[in-house]
């Protein structure tokens, strides 16, 4: 898949909703999600759909039930993606850091005696 896939795919609420179901709860049927949200089954079938045409999740069929389980080697690539500005937001609020120390020592008081 590619990022724009899984950029889509976390795009929606819900969709991080159910990745965040899967990460804490683990693997379960898709039922059981769908009775978590307030929207139709199918609607919570199609979300499922997105995330598993993004690779973020893995479909396995137990029965008559469809099993999601998290895939999370995607959102490693994104993380992988999204370091670099990470680390440029860093630099920018440790500058700015300084900046606000070094005006907070500008308006301190002085005590000549």
């Amino acid at each position: 898949m590619t990022p724009d896939h899984v950029f889509t795919a976390l795009a929606s609420p819900a969709r991080r909703e159910l990745l965040r179901l899967l990460r804490d709860e683990g693997a379960q049927p898709a039922g059981r999600l769908a009775e978590r949200f307030d929207m139709s089954r199918p609607s919570v079938s199609e979300h499922l759909r997105v995330l598993r045409d993004a690779g973020l999740v893995s479909e396995t069929r137990k029965g008559r039930e469809r099993h999601y389980r998290l895939e999370a080697a995607p959102l490693m690539e994104i993380r992988d993606w999204l370091s670099p500005y990470e680390r440029f937001w860093r630099e920018r609020l440790a500058t700015l850091t300084t900046v606000l120390n070094e005006m907070e020592d500008d308006d301190a008081p002085r005590h000549d005696g």
